[in-house]
This record gives structure tokens, sequence and C-alpha cells, in this order.
């Protein structure tokens, strides 16, 4: 009986270990999913590494614990491969004062068709930012690409980071508007990443007991890039 527990177990162990990420992810209760029209369903949140809903490193905003949504859409239809999607994105944020900056958290994920994707940038401690982290800056992380029928598909999350380093702590949460705001409209001017259109995620959080998502009002904002 003993031989036969211990061989069950390890059966059981191995068909776990064999379960896709995917699967893993469409079973967990936790990740609310959006599907807006002509999209793959998404997310509503960045997600630790965990994948958990992020809570902006544990920050009490107004009394509640925040929840990072995701708020930008990203659709590159001229990108010829996945390692192509990425490089074009990762130059179009830095030709628009988003390179890639150290001084953030990592190790967040994005779900985009029932998949995980790690985050982009994936150095030790990146994120793409509008300035250095010793001051007040916008940064943010970018999930994906997902191959779809128009091209490749990136979601991000950004916010606004308030930096004083006379007080505890020195980092807090600023906006999350603020930020989507500034790195959409910096694509679309400086680059051929353009703004085409607003879709409601249904990801702010009002009149949650626990939870906030500050003043993020559950809009994503959709640029697009062609060939």
């Amino acid at each position: 009986m003993g031989r036969r527990l211990i061989k069950l177990l390890v059966v059981c162990g191995a068909l776990m270990g064999a379960i896709p990420l995917d699967a893993r992810s469409q079973q967990r209760p936790d990740v609310e999913l959006a599907t807006p029209e002509g999209l793959p369903t998404i997310g509503k949140w960045m997600l630790t590494a965990q994948g958990v809903p992020s809570d902006w490193l544990g920050e009490i905003y107004e009394g509640k614990n925040l929840r990072e949504p995701i708020n930008v859409i990203i659709v590159d239809q001229g990108a010829s491969s996945a390692d192509d999607a990425k490089e074009r994105l990762l130059a179009a944020a830095a030709r628009a004062g988003y390179p890639i900056r150290f001084g953030h958290s990592t190790g967040y994920q994005g779900s985009i068709a029932g998949r995980l994707y790690a985050q982009l940038p994936q150095g030790r401690d990146d994120a793409l930012s509008n300035d250095v982290f010793e001051v007040n800056n916008n940064h943010g992380r970018v999930f994906g690409p997902h191959e779809f029928e128009q091209g490749y598909l990136f979601i991000a999350a950004f916010s606004r980071e308030d930096v004083d380093p006379f007080r505890d702590p020195g980092h807090r949460f600023g906006s999350f508007n603020r930020a989507r705001d500034d790195f959409t409209q910096r694509l679309d001017r400086s680059t051929d990443f353009k703004v085409t259109r607003f879709v409601d995620l249904g990801n702010a959080l009002i009149g949650d007991p626990k939870l906030t998502t500050g003043d993020h009002d559950g809009i994503a904002v959709v640029v697009r890039v062609g060939p």
C-alpha cells in the first residue's frame, strides 16, 4: 500500500506540473477578465509573480489597498514576429521619452486570451519610465505580445509615483490616469503608434470597502501601429 500511494502521488504531481500556464491562469477566480470588441480576452489587473492582482507594493491609499489596473492596450499590425513587435514597441517608447530605467519593482505578469505573459522590460529592476526613480515619475510594465488575427497585442499598466525622500515611505502612489494619458499621448505625438480608441475594461473599483483603484476611471487607451 505504501509503494502504491507513493506511485499515485508521483503521478498526480507529474500531471499537475504538466498543466500549462494558461490553463492554470484560467482556473484562478481572481484573474478577472474583460473582452473589448475586436480584441482577445484581457485580464483586468497587473498580476504578481504569484498570479494575484498587484497592490502597488502594499500601498494604502485613502485607507484602502490599491489594486493596479491594466490601462493601456497596444496593437502592432506591422511586426513580422513577436520579437520584432517587442523591439518596435521598446524603441517607440524610448523615442516618446519612456526608455528602460532601473529602480522599479519587477516580476509582474498580464493575462491575454487565457495566457500569462511576463513583463517587458525584463531587467532585474527595470520599467519604462519618463524620469529617474529618485524623482516624481510615470512608469509602467508591458505584457505580451499575443498574436491574433489583427497582429500582435500588448497590454500595460502605467502609474505615477510621487517621490519625497524626507517622508516615509519616500515613494507614494500619485495617479493611474496621468501616467496612462502621458505615455499614450507621447507615443501618439512622437511615433507611428497612434491613439485610436478608448475601451471600458470595467476595472475601476468604486465603493469597495477594502480596495481602490485611486483615480482610475476604468478606461484603457488603445494605441495602434501599422506596417
